[in-house]
């Protein structure tokens, strides 16, 4: 344990003078872990030891103030410390009962959580691996609420002959909840997409007239932060008119929901806290450690109906909340640990001020571009996504892809790619805990110098 700590503080201090992707062939690094398993093992330190050096070269430095990848944050160095303990630890966090700390930490890491978000204290929390299996636990929720409502107990008798429940969801919509459905046995083809203005926001007007051809109650599943424009779905035209037919309002706001702890980007997202159920990470935002995410519930009992396992070697329900009774699992780590370090640490005006700062970053990454001919940038700077793209004509997408390409090998900084208005995109998320000012004017100039090399070829 000693050794490994001293690797793990080694690395993070080695961060930022390393360039950001992995230097090492994938085929070969790979094959350097796949060989036979060893007759007589070794000793512990040599194994620590030999681990830190073998996957030195094949580790993406995801932590940089300069990784602006795919919205993932930079995992706090806290919430990293928090996770140690985790580990050394060595509670299953399912039980209430019997790992009373653990209970008491992640109760508290949800009450905060709900208070910043501004919802009801007395909300459902699940803690979570992450957006796909809160949207999943989301859905089997909403599932459970719509089929009781029709005279159907699908916990008991599945969804075999169950009556139908119409599914409609944004046609620019994140494929974690369609992923979501399939899990829950809606199937993703069957879902209705509905529309998308040129921001990701489903158009209300294309939505008033698909839900006008439900014939029940529907599970409608809304977005805040398109992943592409950072945008959100229209909630205060949208959700009353769900409710009033007896419907289900979800909403995927993977990183896009932490906007309503901040005062000032909230009315973004108005009307957003009258949904059902919503699913926010933690390890995007907030930072956290992976893998850590909330699936929130307003009404408690779907969501229990839908998770909770008994049996006769399991503990009574303590009369707690339990964490079995709001995940898919009965056995897991108590991932809830470093997000409640790492708010403890940063504070109710830590985590507002990290929020606005990303945001304010990912306008001058626009300001600062949109100046440059020839790079253009394809979406309103909603909250903390850039969608940019290179050049014009026929060969403008094989360009952009090319300075992305440029950008990455470089190493200095590291945006990934998207498709956003059938165009390729250099795709800039600012999200990361480190990142300040500085790294921004690193990242335009790491753009704007291979667009030129580009235009100039």
């Amino acid at each position: 344990m000693q050794a490994a700590s001293a690797h793990a503080i080694a690395y993070r201090e080695s961060v930022p003078d390393r360039a950001i992707p992995p230097s090492g062939d994938l085929d070969r690094i790979v094959a350097r872990f796949r060989v036979p398993l060893s007759e007589t093992g070794e000793t512990g330190e040599q194994v620590i030891n030999e681990l830190a050096e073998m996957a030195d070269d094949g580790l993406n430095q995801i932590a940089s103030p300069g990784f602006h990848g795919y919205v993932v944050g930079g995992s706090h160095a806290v919430g990293v410390a928090a996770d140690m303990l985790v580990s050394a630890w060595g509670q299953n966090a399912g039980s209430a009962y019997e790992t009373p700390a653990i209970t008491g930490i992640e109760r508290t890491l949800s009450d905060w959580s709900l208070d910043l978000l501004g919802f009801p204290a007395d909300c459902a929390v699940g803690i979570v691996t992450g957006a796909t299996v809160a949207n999943t636990q989301a859905v089997m929720a909403a599932r459970n609420a719509l089929l009781r409502g029709q005279g159907w107990d699908v916990e008991d008798r599945g969804l075999f002959g169950a009556p139908e429940i119409p599914v409609l969801i944004g046609d620019a919509a994140h494929s974690a909840p369609f992923a979501a459905l399939r899990y829950a046995g809606f199937g993703a083809g069957r879902a209705v997409r509905v529309a998308a203005d040129d921001q990701g926001r489903i158009e209300t007007a294309a939505f008033l007239a698909a839900v006008e051809n439900c014939a029940a109650p529907p599970l409608v599943i809304l977005q805040a932060g398109q992943i592409n424009t950072g945008n959100f779905d229209p909630f205060a035209e949208i959700i009353d008119v769900v409710h009033a037919r007896g419907g289900w309002v979800h909403v995927d706001g993977a990183f896009g929901l932490w906007l309503c702890a901040v005062p000032e980007l909230a009315p973004s997202l108005a009307g957003v806290e009258k949904a059902d159920s919503w699913a926010v990470d933690l390890h995007k935002w907030l930072n956290a450690p992976f893998d850590a995410a909330l699936c929130i519930v307003r009404d408690r009992a779907p969501l229990v109906a839908s998770m909770s396992a008994r049996g006769a070697y399991l503990p009574e329900p303590s009369g707690h909340w339990e964490p079995s009774d709001s995940t898919l699992e009965l056995s897991r780590r108590a991932r809830g640990v470093p997000s409640y370090a790492i708010m403890r640490h940063l504070g109710r005006k830590g985590v507002r001020e990290m929020i606005l700062r990303h945001c304010s970053l990912a306008r001058k990454v626009a300001r600062d571009l949109e100046a440059v001919p020839g790079i253009f940038v394809l979406n309103d700077v909603a909250s903390n996504q850039v969608a940019i793209a290179c050049g014009t004509g026929p060969r403008a997408d094989e360009m952009t892809k090319q300075v992305l390409n440029i950008v990455q090998n470089n190493g200095k900084v590291y945006p990934t790619h998207g498709v956003w208005k059938d165009r390729q995109i250099i795709r800039v998320s600012v999200i990361g805990y480190k990142t300040q000012e500085r790294d921004i004017d690193i990242l335009v100039d790491e753009i704007t110098a291979a667009w030129r090399s580009v235009e100039a070829a």
